[in-house]
């Protein structure tokens, strides 16, 4: 199974392909849903990598995927701006699923 990128910018592509990853840049919503339409299509792909702002930015259609489908794995990574968590992001999400404070 192989990897394929859906980005919203061309730096993180270019740093993507330089490490064998194929990929696309989008910024419309219909070019989103083709290319996972793509992705769905192709049985070689395995794990489909998105930018969290375009993630962010059409939640219905990644979760529609990710909620309905076992393969492609969703995996949401930081872009060349960072991360939009907030730095305490994975103290919060263990504070909330088990309820204590660490």
């Amino acid at each position: 199974m192989r990897m394929y990128l859906i980005s919203d910018n061309v730096d993180t592509y270019t740093g993507m392909r330089l490490a064998g990853v194929n990929g696309v840049v989008i910024h419309s919503r219909e070019h989103l849903k083709q290319q996972l339409d793509f992705v769905l299509g192709d049985k070689t792909i395995g794990v489909v990598l998105i930018t969290e702002k375009l993630s962010a930015e059409f939640p219905d259609i990644i979760n529609d995927v990710k909620l309905n489908r076992k393969l492609p794995l969703i995996v949401e990574i930081p872009d060349r701006h960072g991360t939009g968590r907030k730095p305490d992001f994975i103290t919060s999400y263990v504070n909330e699923a088990i309820g204590i404070k660490i």
